[in-house]
């Protein structure tokens, strides 16, 4: 089975991405690039108390990024392994606009 990640950004603009075959992003390896990405983007929580969990910082890191990041091939390659390492799902939709995860 083929894991690919989907990343809808807004009517039109989606971006489809293979995971590459092989053993994934380690769990610890995947959530500190997203906490280096949530800091770097300077992203804010989704939850008033502050609380940052997982999906929040991939929609958040998702959002921050928009189209120019992930049309940066380097960007994107890191962010489909870090996402896949993260959430450990063969396939992962990340609606910005809803700002869901759907698996």
């Amino acid at each position: 089975m083929r894991n690919q990640i989907i990343v809808f950004l807004a009517k039109g603009l989606e971006f489809h991405f293979n995971v590459e075959e092989g053993p994934a992003m380690a769990h610890d390896v995947a959530r500190a690039w997203l906490d280096a990405q949530f800091t770097a983007l300077e992203c804010e929580p989704l939850r008033a108390s502050g609380k940052v969990l997982t999906a929040d910082k991939v929609l958040r890191v998702t959002e921050a990024a928009g189209a120019t990041w992930f049309e940066n091939e380097k960007w994107s390659a890191e962010y489909v392994k870090a996402v896949h390492g993260a959430l450990k799902k063969p396939m992962i939709r990340v609606d910005v606009p809803a700002m869901a995860i759907t698996y």
